[in-house]
């Protein structure tokens, strides 16, 4: 068996960064800290930091007045940060930076009297937190297509959720740029994002199924395993060796795997070891050199 094994994978930049403060918070402030909402959608990482002495909560008004908490990298509308606020509670906000700059796209396009349009999957965690900004308009690819009534000239900013398929992101924005003439683009789909389903078209035409390794509630993963299904190739998500189903690699002499961008690389390796292939062929379509600063407060 041969191994095809795309990269860039598993942890972006934002990942990166909002660990390191739960585990900053936990060193510095001691237990408990508190994480409002899945720190990053991957459970391994969330236990890990739980065994660390973290507490996940889903909202703000569960947490205990005074106490620390994390917001996760997903963003948070200004309600969270109210919230937190009135509580007392000491907040160490862990959005991407990338998020927070589509948050900042969202307050100025409003300042300038644009209707906003926002391309995403409605009830996730970015997309709460984005639309929580200002008055918006949610078009979700998933769904049948639902374009604001609008005339045709209103001026239009167009945003994303960071983590979409970028073929799926595309179709919406033409239809959207088909009936507003005056639409500013705003693709904010992440360099994370678009690297890894990268890797995954470089891949398919090598393999005769793919694994991706990540949870299933995780945008980014998700989108990497309908990628290699739209290349035809047969695509299974799982978020460790436990999952694998030997059924699954039936007949198959040439194997693809990648991982989103909140698993750790450990979960990759353990399912390599395990299928003990012959060669081991990483196929590269980027490098990633990016990081993002931590927050002043949380600097040494």
């Amino acid at each position: 068996m041969k191994i095809y094994i795309g990269a860039p994978r598993g942890f972006c930049a934002g990942v990166v960064r909002a660990i390191d403060l739960v585990e900053i918070a936990l060193e510095r402030f001691g237990t408990p800290v508190y994480v409002k909402h899945q720190i990053v959608h991957n459970s391994h990482v969330v236990d890990s930091l739980e065994a660390k002495g973290a507490i996940t909560v889903e909202d703000v008004d569960d947490i205990p007045e005074g106490s620390k908490v994390v917001f996760s990298a997903h963003g948070s509308p200004p309600e969270d940060f109210a919230k937190a606020e009135a509580r007392g509670l000491d907040v160490i906000d862990a959005t991407c930076p990338l998020v927070t700059k589509v948050h900042n796209e969202a307050i100025r396009y409003d300042g300038e009297d644009r209707r906003i349009i926002l391309v995403g999957h409605r009830g996730h965690q970015e997309v709460k937190g984005t639309m929580g900004q200002t008055g918006m308009h949610l078009v979700d690819d998933r769904e049948e297509m639902n374009l604001p009534d609008w005339d045709d000239d209103t001026p239009v900013a167009v945003l994303t959720q960071t983590t979409l398929s970028v073929d799926d992101t595309k179709r919406s924005i033409d239809d959207i740029q088909n009936k507003f003439s005056n639409a500013i683009i705003r693709n904010d789909l992440c360099y994370a994002t678009t690297n890894r389903q990268s890797a995954v078209k470089e891949i398919t035409d090598k393999i005769d199924v793919m694994l991706v390794i990540g949870a299933p509630n995780s945008s980014n993963c998700n989108r990497l395993r309908e990628v290699a299904e739209a290349q035809d190739v047969p695509a299974y998500l799982l978020n460790g060796l436990d999952e694998l189903r030997p059924e699954w690699l039936e007949g198959a002499e040439n194997v693809g795997i990648t991982s989103g961008a909140s698993t750790p690389e450990y979960l990759v390796q353990q399912v390599i070891d395990a299928l003990e292939p012959d060669e081991v062929i990483e196929v590269e379509v980027a490098k990633e050199d990016i990081t993002f600063v931590l927050p002043k407060e949380l600097r040494d």
